[in-house]
C-alpha cells in the first residue's frame, strides 16, 4: 500500500473507533449494516486522500469485479457528463462549482455507488471514504458544533433517530489529515506540497450564509448522496 494510503486510513481508524464505541454503548439501536446501502446513493464529493485510498482497495479486487466497477462507473460518468459535459478530470468540485454540483447529485440522487456488488455490500469497505464512515451518527465537535445524523432512513428506527450526538474532535482529525492530503496530491497530481496548513473545509463542514434573522450562528451542510442537512453552530 502507498505509504500516505496508509497513513490516511490509520487517520480514518479514530472514526471507526468512534462509531464502534457508539454502537457498544447502545447494542442493537444502530442500524447500520453490510447490506444497508441507503445512504449509498447519488454523486458525494471526496477528498484527494479518499481517491488514493479507494485506489489501493480496487487492486484487492477481482480483474472480474474490478470490470464491473469500471462499467457501472462509466455509465454514470456518462449520465454526469450529459449535465456537466465542460466539466472534466480530475473533476475537481472547485471547478463545476458547489451549486451546479448540487444540481447534479439531486438529479441522480437513486444512482447506487458504482462500487456496490449485488447485496447492497460495498466491495472497499475498508477503504470506504471519510464521509462514508461519518454517517449515520449524530456528532458533537469538541468545539460545540452539531453534526446532524444523515441516515435517511433514520424516521423507520425512532429509537436510533433519537440518540443523542456523540462526541468526537473532529477538528483534531482535519489537523491530522493535512500532511495525507498533500502527500495524496503528489502522488496522484504531481502537486509539490503546499505547506501544513489545514485544508478547506469539507464537502460535509463547508460553509454556507447563515440564516435569515434567527442569529443561529454559522450553517453548515453534511452530504449524504444527494441530501444536504443544516447544520448549526
Amino acid at each position: 500500500m502507498h505509504p500516505a494510503a496508509e497513513q490516511y486510513r490509520a487517520l480514518l481508524e479514530r472514526v471507526d473507533r468512534w462509531f464502534a464505541g457508539a454502537a457498544e454503548r447502545y447494542p442493537g439501536v444502530i442500524p447500520c449494516r453490510a447490506g444497508c446501502s441507503a445512504c449509498c446513493h447519488g454523486p458525494f464529493d471526496i477528498s484527494i486522500a479518499d481517491a488514493l485510498l479507494l485506489g489501493e482497495g480496487l487492486k484487492t479486487l477481482s480483474p472480474a469485479d474490478r470490470a464491473v466497477v469500471r462499467s457501472r462507473g462509466e455509465r454514470l460518468l456518462a449520465r454526469m457528463r450529459q449535465q456537466a459535459p465542460a466539466w472534466l478530470a480530475p473533476w475537481d468540485l472547485r471547478d463545476l462549482g458547489e451549486t451546479a454540483f448540487d444540481n447534479l447529485a439531486e438529479s441522480l440522487a437513486d444512482e447506487p455507488c458504482p462500487l456496490l456488488d449485488d447485496q447492497g455490500r460495498c466491495r472497499v469497505y475498508q477503504w470506504r471514504p471519510l464521509v462514508c464512515r461519518l454517517i449515520g451518527l449524530p456528532m458533537m465537535t469538541a468545539e460545540g458544533e452539531l453534526l446532524e445524523n444523515a441516515c435517511p432512513i433514520q424516521d423507520q428506527f425512532p429509537e436510533y433517530a433519537r440518540l443523542d450526538p456523540q462526541l468526537f474532535d473532529l477538528d483534531a482529525l482535519q489537523d491530522a489529515e493535512v500532511s495525507a492530503l498533500e502527500a495524496a496530491a503528489k502522488e496522484l497530481r504531481g502537486e509539490s506540497s503546499s505547506g501544513t496548513s489545514r485544508p478547506p473545509s469539507p464537502p460535509w463542514r463547508r460553509r454556507s450564509p447563515t440564516g435569515e434573522g434567527g442569529g443561529v450562528g454559522v450553517c453548515r451542510a453534511f452530504r449524504c448522496g444527494s441530501r444536504r442537512l443544516p447544520v448549526f453552530s
